[in-house]
Parts: structure tokens; C-alpha cells; sequence
């Protein structure tokens, strides 16, 4: 068997959890836990990896019963956020009663005049998930993270993060009344680390990249110092992976209730790809969308290419990797669904591309030129992976595409710092018109 994901975490089994209480839960349709690999079922519980054989556990459902058109009616009917997807999400029928961040239902921007610049005939989409409450798509997985810990008896919500990810853990635990303790790399973006650290919590730089970052939370979850944490991306994975199926959902019911003919999303451990692809597998088996080929298509910054260098050279296994790329948000050398990416990537018919720092920098500006939107170098590296795409006759610009934008501008600033005033003058008129702006 191949090894797949969850490469950079040490292997938790059901025996070696810090959940406090160990009684039933009820998380809406979710049944268990299923591993990946092997197909083993545990009951609902805070574990990732699987007992018999390593593998990674993610939730299996019991959508029986659900009637396709009345399904449709209640989403339509839902609130203006993931809650309207509840019935296919791993969370109680009263969450939205709840205190939570309550993120999701964000744009999707119909970008003609991008399209117009990169030759896209057949409909550009971005989808900016940057007007979440803490600017990043990390909102979503948070969330249903946070109803996971509540259902276990967490007092503490934790994670290691490349910084939108402690930003979320911290405004969800605010929200809900937890202790917090996040765990970054020590050289994030400024704005990365005021954003956490506002909220409140706990901040802890750990001298190293992610991957150093990821090990230590493996670590501190087995000791008893960590007794009592849920940490969202580790022993409370399979729940927080789910949070980005709504991403597909909403895509499609924003799209009349229609698959997108191609997606291009970006890869940092890979979770948020394979679960998009999860969600359009669902809304599939559930008679919600009409069941068509489609293409997904990842994108990494060449400084942290691990998934896309596998890919191009044919391999099933992904080959660590020392981030150096802008792009940190995206830089996990050793991405746990790796392999998974890959999968999809093939049977779907699409690829996994990278681009370098320079290019992620041009497509940050194009996008913002061409759209108002201003995205962070992860935004820059899907825009950017787009462009290399259609260029290179991979992506077929006569088709309806959709491309992700992960995360606010505001956040990587020193990635655009050389980008500023046109010009300086005097304040008369003489002095505007010497300028050359008349």
C-alpha cells in the first residue's frame, strides 16, 4: 500500500487522544470516522489516523433519506453562510444558534475583464474568499473545527498555522469563549502575526518553517501538557478538512446549480483541493448538480513545489521539500494529501503547475488592475498558474473556469512593497499638468 498523507504528523491512534470525554456525539449526519486507505470505521472521536493501517480518517455520512428537491429548498432557504450547508456538514442541527464566526457565502466574481486579458472565452470566475471574517478561507475549516471541540469538551483550541490559520483559530476561540494557544513559524508576515495575536490568545513562534512548526504540535498533543487541547488541523483534522467542502458548494449553487467545466486551486497541504473535489463528488450523488466532466487543476509557488514536481515527473509519491517562495501561506515542504492531490489531478484530467515569486508579484497586480480584487500571494499564485496554463494549452479558455483567491492582499504587503505613489507634486495646477497626468 502507498503511503498517503499525514506524512508530517506523528501518527495518533484511537488510544492516544487528549479528548476529556468520550461519550457520543451528535454532528448532524455524520456517522464515523472511515480511513482513506483501508476503509476501517471508528465511532466519532478526536483521531486522524487510522488504527489498522496508518492511514488518514475523514468523516463518512448517512445522507439516506435526503430528498433531492427539498434539499435544494432548504440550502436556498439557509442562512447567508456555511449553516446553509448543514445537513451535509459534520455539525449539529443547531449550529447556526451557535456562537461561531459564521463565514462562507462569499463572492464569486464574474472576472470579464481578466478573462479578457488571459484570452478566456468560455466564463472566468474568481471565487475571493478573502471577505471572510478573518480575510482567509481558513474561516470555514475553523468553523467547523470549533463545533467539533465543543462536542468533545476542548477547553483549548490550537493549531499550527503558515499564519490565516491562527487568525481564524484565534477569532473563533474569542468568539466562543476557548482559551487559544497558536503555534507559527517565527518569520511570518507582520500583518500575519498582528492579526493573530489581536484577538487575544496565545502566539508562539517556533524557530523553523511549517513542517518544524507541524512536528512540535505532534508532539504536544501526545503529552499530557496537551491534555484538553483541540488542535483544529491535528487530532480534529477530519472535521476542519470538511469546512472546505463548502467552497464547491457554494461554487455551484452561485453557479445556478451547475459544475464548473475547471477549477484552479491552491496547494498548501493539499486538504483544501482534495475536499473541493469531495464536495462536487456529493452534490453529484445527491441529484444536486448534473453529473459532467470536470477539471481540477493545483497551483503551487516554485519555491515550494513538491506536489507539482511530482507530478510532472510522472512519480505517486511526493518528495519533501524546503520552502523559499513569497508565497508562505502556501510553503508546507511535506503536504499530508499530497499523493491525494495528484489523484484527483489525474483522474480529473487536470494538473498541478507552479510559478515563481516574480510571476506571483504580476498576478497579484493583474488581478487587482483588472478586477479590484487584491489578493495575497496565494491569490497571485492561482491567477498566476492560470495564465502559465492557458499559455502553455493545459486549460482550455473555452471553458467555464473558476479560480480560487484564498486570502486578503492586506495580509502580504511586503510582497507588493515597491508598489506606490505615481507621482509627487506641488498642489497647483501647473505642477499636476508638469507631472503629466492632465
Amino acid at each position: 500500500m502507498r503511503r498517503k498523507g499525514l506524512a508530517s504528523m506523528a501518527v495518533q491512534t484511537a488510544e492516544s487522544t487528549t479528548s476529556p470525554a468520550a461519550a457520543p456525539v451528535d454532528l448532524g449526519p455524520a456517522a464515523a470516522l472511515s480511513c482513506r486507505e483501508c476503509g476501517h470505521r471508528v465511532p466519532l472521536g478526536p483521531v486522524f489516523a487510522c488504527e489498522e493501517c496508518f492511514g488518514p480518517l475523514e468523516i463518512a455520512y448517512d445522507f439516506s433519506g435526503y430528498d433531492t428537491e427539498k434539499l435544494r429548498a432548504r440550502i436556498e432557504a439557509g442562512p447567508a453562510n456555511i449553516w446553509r450547508y448543514a445537513p451535509l456538514l459534520p455539525v449539529p442541527a443547531d449550529v447556526a444558534d451557535k456562537p461561531n464566526i459564521n463565514p462562507g457565502w462569499t463572492k464569486l466574481v464574474k472576472a470579464d475583464r481578466l478573462a479578457a486579458e488571459l484570452g478566456v472565452t468560455g466564463g472566468l470566475y474568481v471565487k475571493d474568499d478573502s471577505g471572510n471574517p478573518t480575510h482567509s478561507f481558513k474561516d470555514r475549516v475553523v468553523a467547523q473545527a470549533l463545533e467539533a471541540a465543543r462536542a468533545f469538551g476542548f477547553t483549548t483550541l490550537s493549531c499550527s498555522s503558515t499564519g490565516n490559520l491562527a487568525g481564524a483559530v484565534g477569532a473563533a476561540a474569542a468568539r466562543a469563549g476557548l482559551r487559544s494557544c497558536v503555534f507559527i513559524p517565527h518569520d511570518l508576515e507582520q500583518g500575519k502575526v498582528v492579526m493573530a495575536a489581536v484577538y487575544g490568545g496565545e502566539l508562539v513562534g517556533i524557530e523553523g518553517n511549517y513542517d518544524d512548526v507541524n512536528r512540535f504540535c505532534s508532539e504536544l498533543i501526545g503529552d499530557p501538557a496537551g491534555e484538553g487541547w483541540g488542535f483544529v488541523n491535528v487530532n480534529l483534522r477530519p472535521y476542519y478538512a470538511e469546512g472546505s467542502k463548502t467552497l464547491a458548494y457554494e461554487i455551484c449553487e452561485q453557479l445556478g446549480w451547475r459544475l464548473p467545466d475547471q477549477l484552479v486551486v491552491p496547494i498548501a497541504s493539499g486538504s483544501q483541493l482534495t475536499k473541493i473535489d469531495k464536495g462536487l463528488r456529493e452534490l453529484i450523488e445527491l441529484g444536486l448538480v448534473e453529473d459532467r466532466p470536470y477539471k481540477i487543476f493545483g497551483a503551487q509557488a516554485e519555491g515550494c513545489s513538491p506536489v507539482s514536481t511530482a507530478f510532472k515527473a510522472g512519480h505517486d509519491v511526493v518528495r519533501p521539500q524546503k520552502p523559499d517562495t513569497i508565497a508562505k501561506s502556501l510553503a508546507i515542504g511535506n503536504p499530508a494529501d499530497g499523493p491525494y492531490v495528484l489523484d484527483i489531478a489525474r483522474r480529473t484530467g487536470g494538473a498541478v503547475e507552479d510559478v515563481d515569486d516574480e510571476r506571483i508579484v504580476a498576478a497579484i497586480k493583474l488581478l487587482a488592475r483588472t478586477e479590484g480584487i487584491f489578493a495575497e500571494t496565494a491569490g497571485g499564485v492561482t491567477v498566476g498558474v492560470t495564465k502559465k496554463l492557458i499559455e502553455a494549452g493545459v486549460l482550455d479558455p473555452a471553458l467555464t473556469t473558476v479560480v480560487l483567491n484564498t486570502g486578503d492582499g492586506l495580509k502580504t504587503l511586503d510582497a507588493v512593497a515597491g508598489t506606490g505613489l505615481t507621482a509627487t507634486i506641488r498642489p497647483n495646477l501647473d505642477s499636476f499638468r508638469e507631472a503629466g497626468l492632465a
